[in-house]
């Protein structure tokens, strides 16, 4: 009995996938969240290339990791959203900063 290689490739992207959306979600760090968008993105757009759609997986590589990726960058930038700054947040709503 033999493992098809795709299913096989199938398999360890789901995995991929799995772990890097739950690393988006549950770290602190802003630019370790948008490292794991661009790749949940970027696997999303090869599963569209193991279905046979060219076109969805160009679209998806594009816009989903590479356009809305640098649009999140660009408005941390502008903003001037810094992890220091939502640590403090994180802490005055535990009531630890008083000032």
């Amino acid at each position: 009995m033999t493992i098809d290689p795709i299913l096989l490739l199938e398999i360890v992207l789901t995995i991929i996938m799995i772990i890097s959306a739950i690393i988006a979600v549950e770290t602190k760090h802003l630019v370790a969240a948008l490292a794991m968008l661009g790749l949940v993105s970027l696997q999303a757009s090869v599963y569209f290339l193991i279905l046979q759609a060219p076109d969805v997986a160009m679209t998806e590589a594009s816009i989903g990791a590479g356009l809305s990726v640098g649009i999140f960058a660009y408005a941390f930038w502008k903003t001037g959203e810094t992890e220091e700054k939502l640590e403090n947040l994180e802490e005055m709503d535990k009531g630890v900063l008083i000032k």
